[in-house]
């Protein structure tokens, strides 16, 4: 279905949870969260059951969706640190909001950022016109206090230092004080505000809604609790954290009914990256990995390879354009996101370097996946899918620990949860898959040597090792 820039272009909402599986909402088949907005929002469009992240953690991820670039590409391949001095994304990056703002969109982001800290990192130096939120990868819902820092220990300039808590809530690019808000909250509010005053000025917009939730510190107000009262605390947290986030996405998309542009808008959600097993979501000391968010049956979660840490949940509506009631089986990518929709706005996606393409045919017309490979780096481990196989070279189950096996390939057609290795029964496609996947890390490593990490001041500081949490 052939789409044309002209005074009725879409409007365009991305929502993004943190840090929640395949398996953690009621539409992807959740046995203990509710989450009947986003089963709403899915029945408008479509449900998108091999939807990828492009890396198993957050930074990363959103550097690929907003830039149309694998991580590497754009010169983000690890989880950045919340220090004010850290340095991320280059503005020689174009981004979806900038190139948005080219063709006449007003953009905004209501959320988390985790791009950087340094001035020309900042959402506002990446085609944001209005910013409200967090900068660093997670804060106390609460106080808005980013405590990761808290007592690490730190080299800049030649110099040691200890890492302290930061306050971390920002509304254009100034710092702001509202304590004792719950952030998910806060996150609805100002995005409904932002769709208000958007369609008011009757111009095409960009609003990026980036949750911090469910990601720990695992808070949640007593009327999220008592809905899942009777699971226990591990479960009742995660559940009542996600049902949270599940109101503030129906709140934003009540505001573009009563403002007469849900028809006109282009809606995705989607998880940034698997599971976290972290012992830290326990916050009682718990040493032993934390189980509650669910790959939904699939092998590994935050920080893996395996289709635990990225296929995520995906779904996208656009009233009239992208039939109703749909389930797309066909794999697709968050960097696809920056060619569709630019190509929908009437942009011109052939103008920047993108490693994602435009799927709209996929959504609207049944067509197949333009894909012939996708591939995933993090740390040693190096990925690829093609059609049905998938391919993970030194994949790791558990962050920190040695790679499960070397070589495991999967036939996802008939074992998606990747619970047999079929290497030793294919050794041919094994090779061709492993020169692909091989030849792009390499690539990946010569433009990083070459282009990125000279621009990253006191690396080792300002970016956590591939595998270790922040």
């Amino acid at each position: 279905m052939a789409v044309s820039p002209g005074p009725d272009r879409p409007n365009v909402v991305i929502f993004v949870g943190d840090d929640h599986g395949y398996g953690d909402l009621s539409c992807m088949g959740s046995p203990t969260v509710r989450t009947p907005r986003l089963d709403a929002l899915a029945a408008s469009g479509a449900l998108l059951t091999n939807w990828y992240s492009n890396s198993p953690v957050c930074s990363p991820s959103r550097a690929a969706l907003l830039s149309g670039r694998y991580p590497g590409n754009a010169g983000v391949r690890s989880i950045l640190q919340g220090y004010r001095t850290t340095p991320g994304l280059s503005q020689d990056v174009p981004t979806l909001a900038s190139a948005l703002r080219e063709v006449g969109y007003h953009t905004e982001l209501v959320g988390k950022w985790h791009l950087g800290l340094t001035p020309e990192s900042r959402p506002e130096a990446h085609g944001f016109d209005r910013t409200f939120g967090h900068l660093a990868g997670a804060v106390d819902y609460y106080s808005h206090i980013h405590y990761s820092p808290n007592n690490r220990r730190v080299s800049m300039n030649g110099e040691t230092y200890f890492g302290t808590p930061l306050h971390d809530l920002w509304e254009n690019g100034s710092e702001i004080y509202l304590d004792g808000e719950y952030l998910t909250d806060l996150v609805a509010d100002r995005a409904t505000r932002a769709v208000r005053e958007a369609a008011a000025a009757r111009s095409p917009f960009f609003l990026y809604v980036p949750f911090n939730a469910p990601h720990y510190p695992l808070h949640a107000p007593a009327k999220y609790k008592e809905r899942f009262a009777h699971l226990p605390w591990d479960q009742m947290i995660m559940a009542a954290m996600i049902s949270a986030l599940d109101d503030a996405v129906g709140a934003v998309m009540d505001e573009l009914d009563r403002q007469g542009v849900l028809d006109n808008t282009l809606v995705l959600y989607m998880s940034d990256n698997g599971p976290s097993r972290e012992i830290r979501n326990w916050m009682d000391g718990s040493q032993t990995p934390y189980r509650a968010s669910s790959s939904g049956g699939l092998k590994g979660h935050k920080f893996s390879l395996f289709e635990g840490g990225i296929r995520v949940p995906g779904i996208v509506s656009w009233p009239g354009v992208i039939p109703a009631g749909q389930v797309v089986e066909e794999p697709l990518a968050a960097m696809d996101v920056f060619p569709t929709v630019l190509a929908v706005a009437g942009g011109e996606p052939e103008k920047y370097e993108c490693d994602g393409h435009d799927v709209l045919p996929v959504l609207t017309d049944g067509a197949r996946s333009p894909h012939e490979h996708l591939f995933w780096e993090q740390g040693v481990q190096t990925a690829t899918r093609r059609g049905r196989w998938k391919l993970v070279l030194d994949g790791q189950l558990e962050e920190g620990l040695p790679p499960a096996e070397p070589v495991f390939l999967a036939d996802l057609a008939d074992d998606p949860g990747e619970t047999v290795n079929r290497a030793a029964d294919h050794p041919d496609l094994v090779a061709e898959l492993t020169a692909a996947a091989t030849s792009w890390r390499d690539g990946i490593e010569q433009r990083w040597s070459a282009e990125w990490l000279p621009r990253i001041p006191d690396h080792d500081t300002h970016v956590f090792p591939p595998g270790v949490s922040k």
